[in-house]
């Protein structure tokens, strides 16, 4: 036992986390140190250990070994049948690009169907395997320190050489808890988030773009002549709408080839005739480096339309029904709807467990919101009567400020707010956050405040309600603050808004008791020896002092204390 137990000290000393992103937060640093901490309290253990800890197996193997089985094991799986669809997917296409244009159109059609088949199949397995490998290096951060957490606070209760450490390690675990339960809540509202951006991909996987990326990029096919006849050569295109810019970089390069990449200048784009080509899903171009027509081939209709489109072809174009809700405005009504929402709550409903996160009928909420924004009398809704409830109200807030055209922080600040919190500098941090938010336009400022002020207001009623300024964080974050587009690295940073949020609730008073001094520029971090920034919890530093003589009293006693 002694002998493994040392070899576990050696093996959390060793071992390291592997972060997504760029920044980790105040409890993923927590996190990321812990077990260092918990390594330099099993050797302490050691040298006063006395009898065999109890259920190491249920608190600790079992789940670890569940974790590798489970996830990581299903995450190969998904790997496997990532890479067969990928294999199968790319050898259908190739083969559906030679078939000839001149086969009788039934078997056209079908091989079409096939194809999109394949297509859908493998868009699905690579979605699948990116969002689980996401999900299994995010879960980790939690599930694999908790079971060691659970295995050292069995240790120290059941060692009675131990009273004191295991007294010393109480706040350090309920400190080390918090952080996970933190981290357990930035993961879930992360993952919805992520769930919700999955659904939309699978609905239009091709319109997705990046943003500071090329209006369109994918393989194109060009026809090139030659003496001896016609042959189709592989591209990676990159077009860029603003530019007119085509860049194109051969695939297909043989050896002793001087052909590099080609950037040409866009004139125009035609769709070509399907009876005047051997080949389908074909359009030409003219560009001002060539003399004559290029002829390039997609890789499917779609594709070749979303070409078109971006091209400005001459083709007229297509494009499918989407729906979207309508977006709100930050306007007269807008102030009225979130100031009686707010004395709605304050009245009747601020010591409710789980105000804010407990959610309401989408049925009620629609039914609130349709009577309350109704043109003919808006605002005309008395929200303290009894037809509304307190998760219909809390519910019909958070729609609105959500489907606000802009967000209340604005898409132009959210880079630099989402910078501020990442700073390690604490002092820097809110000084940043605390000028960027009288760098807000007025109505927008005067909104924040108003929503704050509340949420103070809620946080000190957290003996009754169980929210405090992280739990409002993780539900206002991705509610007050968004990035203008959806990507997954634009996901990974709602623990960043959140942790906005947090502060401005935090530190309500000293923000809107006025502007910082110079609200030009975000504040240079104060003079010091050294900068004020955040440090992990520890235990294993502590000063060591004078064991007293154990008597006898129980463990459950210094728990109560």
């Amino acid at each position: 036992y002694s002998s493994a137990v040392q070899k576990f000290s050696q093996t959390l000393q060793s071992f390291q986390f592997d972060f997504i992103g760029d920044t980790l937060t105040d409890d993923e640093i927590n996190i990321a140190e812990s077990f260092k901490e918990f390594a330099e309290l099993l050797q302490e253990v050691e040298l006063e250990r006395s009898m065999m800890v109890q259920n190491a197996s249920d608190l600790l193997i079992k789940p670890l070994e569940n974790f590798r089985k489970e996830q990581i094991g299903f995450t190969k799986e998904r790997k496997k049948k990532f890479e067969k669809d990928g294999e199968k997917f790319y050898s259908m296409l190739d083969r559906h690009l030679h078939l000839s244009s001149k086969k009788k159109e039934s078997q056209l059609q079908e091989a079409d169907l096939q194809v999109d088949k394949e297509r859908h199949n493998f868009f699905e397995s690579s979605l699948e395997y990116v969002y689980q490998i996401q999900e299994v290096q995010e879960s980790k951060k939690f599930s694999i320190v908790e079971p060691v957490l659970a295995f050292l606070h069995s240790l120290f209760t059941y060692n009675n050489l131990t009273v004191e450490l295991t007294q010393d390690f109480l706040p350090y675990k309920q400190q080390l808890q918090l952080s996970l339960q933190n981290t357990r809540n930035h993961f879930s509202s992360t993952r919805e988030e992520l769930e919700d951006l999955k659904k939309r991909m699978k609905e239009a996987p091709l319109t997705c773009k990046l943003p500071g990326q090329p209006t369109i990029e994918g393989y194109l096919y060009t026809q090139e002549k030659w003496a001896l006849g016609i042959s189709w050569v592989k591209y990676y295109c990159q077009y860029e709408k603003e530019a007119k810019m085509l860049r194109m970089t051969p695939m297909d390069q043989k050896p002793g080839a001087k052909q590099g990449t080609l950037d040409l200048t866009l004139k125009s784009c035609v769709r070509r005739k399907t009876d005047s080509i051997d080949k389908r899903f074909c359009f030409d171009i003219e560009t001002n480096e060539r003399s004559g027509t290029i002829t390039l081939q997609a890789l499917s209709e779609a594709n070749r339309r979303l070409w078109m489109e971006a091209m400005d072809g001459k083709e007229p174009i297509y494009h499918s029904p989407i729906t979207k809700q309508e977006e709100m405005e930050l306007n007269e009504v807008g102030f009225k709807f979130v100031r009686k929402c707010i004395n709605a709550v304050e009245t009747k409903g601020i010591t409710t467990e789980g105000v804010y996160r407990t959610v309401g009928s989408n049925i009620q909420v629609q039914k609130l919101l349709n009577a309350f924004f109704d043109p003919k009398c808006p605002g005309d809704v008395d929200l303290q009567s009894s037809d509304w409830d307190i998760k219909t109200i809390t519910s019909s807030l958070k729609f609105y400020l959500r489907n606000l055209s802009e967000p209340v922080m604005t898409y132009r600040l959210h880079k630099e707010l989402v910078s501020a919190a990442k700073s390690e500098n604490l002092d820097y941090r809110l000084g940043a956050i605390h000028a960027l938010v009288y760098k807000l336009p007025d109505k927008n400022r005067e909104m924040l405040e108003l929503l704050i002020r509340h949420l103070v207001n809620v946080c000190e009623h957290s003996r009754e309600n169980l929210m405090s300024p992280s739990n409002m964080g993780v539900i206002f974050g991705p509610t007050l603050m968004r990035a203008q587009e959806d990507t997954v690295a634009a996901m990974m940073n709602i623990k960043f808004q959140n942790i906005v949020v947090e502060i401005l609730i935090e530190h309500f008073a000293k923000i809107y008791s006025g502007p910082p001094e110079d609200s030009a520029a975000p504040p240079v971090p104060p003079p010091r020896v050294t900068a004020r920034r955040h440090k992990p919890i520890t235990i294993s530093k502590r000063p060591l002092r004078e064991r007293p003589v154990f008597f006898g009293a129980s463990v459950g006693e210094s728990e109560g204390e």
